[in-house]
């Protein structure tokens, strides 16, 4: 249920004739910030597996940069008000970080590099890869140089010594080109659904209220002002300091139970062993975004891992997960992630039929007509993005078909978590939830064929997880620019500008991280699971194909079904309080991190509502978002300290 504590409210911003919308400087500042912020994220989550901060829905450096940057454009407007740093300007340079930041995150090219070299580096007579998808791979997609990929998994050399750079170019520039068009064909996809979303549904977009408070500087000193925000604050931070001395110091107490405590290790006898490996976290920061959730989605996440444990335990008792996977979470959770797109898309039905009157020039409403252009470009690009997708994947030597069918399964997804986050707010780490899986369980291997399965494992490395997928945060950029009336147009540029930037600095940096230091010699986070992955599956599938799985199906439906019934109840009871993305989160990995912190501050939310109404809960917003930014602000000192002193630091996640 939707209580009125649940309606997200933009904060104030300086009268309009102070915004200086998408200023120059502004894209210049953020094209000067994104090179450190890139380099920062490639060597605390690839050289020390440090911070994690981009596996969360609101990435931790930009929002540590932003931080730092308004209380500098704090002090500088003391003394010169005019030409200080405006709202939309401190937005601009945080959603220009923040599209870095999705570039160059733990899903995305991180990934890309742990799958590009991996099948001719690890290929040995006993996994008998070579004969087994060799034959199938696209070469000019992959690296395959022995004395490169000796220097990039060994170490000890240099990016810039002969022979080293000349076998990555090629490939890097055909990735480059496959990650622009699929980036603008997300953000064609999100102008589409925009005015729909923000606009007509007035989606909430939880994550954008932390930015928005902290770059409101319509009073004195807005949120940097409220005492309470600086008592949240140090409460996180003293967990942070606390346990990071712990990591340097062990004499020094910790306090457990803020990361991943193992509540499992206590249940040993069947059929409790079932919950063995459950884990509860008192992340502040979790506790801090799950406050400005609505009630009924924070509480369904909780609910609902809670019922998938006790499914587990049933299981083990009835015998019946003998086979390992009973009760097919993994299955199910892709039937309630595609249901979750078809209803976003649904959803949006007269809306999107009244675009496409307005694309071939037939009569419609004012409020589509004022953005017609930008929907005929944005049909364009994606009519176009797509040619070049399949067109791509013909090259690589799938068949048309099965990349129309996995392309068409990755954009649905996107929607579905894009929705997901525009309207909740989330994490979504569907880390079994993919193209790939979902083909295989529904067609087999055999009617995909070798050929298609390779191509398929190849792209595999930006189909893993989807923490840090573009889309969402484009969404959101374009909410934020609605909201302080910065320009769609211009926040599309900017945000192009910045990924561009983003994946040559991402490239730079990885490359020269690996070469100097070695992927697997000392970069502890570099991502060799995600090409052992990508190739180890493929190689199982070709040894022993699978067909069909009628049972894997069968999940799908039932996954289906539970969310379009949730769906419809909620629609005739409005106060029912199990939310269908509830459930899609809790059975997809997504919660696994989170179950706990989100019972704790839904728990929190309702004593506060219950017992001091509406003022009670606008007083401790303050408090809250303090919790997020004193988690942060001390997690990206920790970040800092830890390369610096050449040491694994304390990681305030995971």
């Amino acid at each position: 249920m939707t209580s009125p504590a649940d309606k997200v409210t933009t904060p104030p911003s300086l009268p309009s004739q102070a915004l200086r919308g998408v200023s120059a400087r502004a894209v210049l500042l953020g094209l000067l910030l994104i090179p450190v912020n890139v380099y920062w994220v490639i060597v605390i989550e690839v050289r020390w597996y440090a911070l994690d901060g981009s596996c969360l829905p609101l990435f931790i450096t930009p929002v540590f940069m932003l931080f730092c940057l308004c209380l500098l454009n704090l002090v500088w407007r003391r003394f010169h008000l005019r030409s200080a740093l405006c709202q939309t300007e401190l937005l601009t340079v945080y959603l220009m970080l923040v599209a870095s930041s999705a570039i160059s995150g733990h899903d995305m090219v991180q990934n890309l590099f742990g799958v590009m070299g991996h099948a001719a580096w690890f290929a040995n007579p006993s996994n008998r890869w070579e004969d087994l998808f060799f034959q199938y791979l696209p070469h000019w997609l992959t690296v395959d140089n022995e004395a490169s990929l000796k220097g990039f998994y060994g170490g000890k050399t240099s990016l810039y010594d002969p022979g080293m750079l000349d076998p990555w170019i090629t490939p890097l520039l055909w990735w480059t080109a496959l990650i622009l068009a699929l980036v603008g064909m997300m953000l064609c996809l999100g102008l589409l659904v925009r005015k729909q979303w923000t606009e007509d549904e007035k989606l909430s977009y939880p994550i954008i209220q932390l930015p928005l408070q902290m770059t409101d500087h319509s009073s004195a000193t807005g949120l940097f002002g409220d005492r309470l925000m600086w008592a949240g604050f140090a409460v996180a931070a003293f967990f942070a300091i606390l346990n990071g001395l712990h990591v340097l110091y062990p004499q020094v107490p910790e306090i457990k139970y803020v990361k991943q405590y193992d509540i499992g290790q206590y249940f040993t006898g069947r059929p409790w062993d079932g919950l063995q490996g459950t884990r509860i976290s008192l992340y502040p920061f979790a506790i801090g975004l799950a406050f400005f959730l609505p009630s009924d989605l924070s509480f369904s996440c909780w609910f609902f891992f809670v019922v998938r444990l006790v499914e587990r335990v049933i299981g083990r008792a009835a015998g019946w997960d003998q086979g390992g996977e009973f009760p097919y979470f993994n299955q199910q959770s892709a039937g309630a992630w595609l249901t979750l797109a078809f209803l976003a898309a649904y959803g949006a039905r007269h809306h999107l039929a009244e675009v496409a009157r307005s694309v071939v020039g037939r009569p419609v409403s004012e409020r589509i007509d004022r953005e017609a252009a930008v929907y005929r470009l944005a049909v364009g690009g994606l009519v176009l993005g797509m040619a070049f997708v399949l067109w791509f994947c013909a090259r690589a030597g799938m068949s048309v078909w099965a990349a129309a069918v996995f392309f068409g399964i990755f954009f649905a997804l996107s929607l579905a978590m894009t929705r997901v986050r525009a309207e909740l707010g989330t994490p979504h780490e569907i880390f079994f939830v993919n193209p790939q899986e979902i083909m295989v369980g529904t067609l087999g291997t055999p009617r995909i064929g070798a050929q298609n399965m390779t191509g398929i494992a190849v792209m595999y490395w930006f189909n893993r997880c989807y923490r840090c997928h573009p889309m969402p945060n484009q969404m959101e950029a374009l909410k934020m620019g609605q909201v302080t009336n910065m320009g769609s147009r211009r926040v599309v540029a900017a945000l192009f500008l910045a990924t561009l930037a983003a994946l040559f600095f991402t490239y730079w940096s990885h490359l020269d991280l690996c070469f100097r230091d070695g992927a697997v010699a000392k970069c502890v986070g570099f991502k060799q699971w995600v090409g052992g992955q990508a190739y180890g599956r493929l190689a199982t599938w070709l040894n022993v194909p699978e067909n069909t799985n009628r049972t894997h199906v069968n999940a799908m439906v039932v996954g289906a079904l539970l969310v379009a019934g949730l769906r419809s109840i909620r629609t005739g009871i409005v106060s029912f309080p199990f939310h269908p993305a509830g459930y899609a989160l809790a059975i997809s990995f997504a919660m696994d991190y989170f179950w706990f912190a989100f019972f704790v501050s839904w728990a929190l939310k309702a004593v506060i509502v219950r017992y001091t109404g509406m003022t009670g809960h606008r007083k401790a917003i303050p408090f809250f978002t303090g919790l997020i930014l004193g988690d942060y602000v001390v997690g990206s000192i920790w970040a800092i300290i830890g390369p610096v002193l050449a040491k694994q630091t304390y990681k305030v996640f995971i």
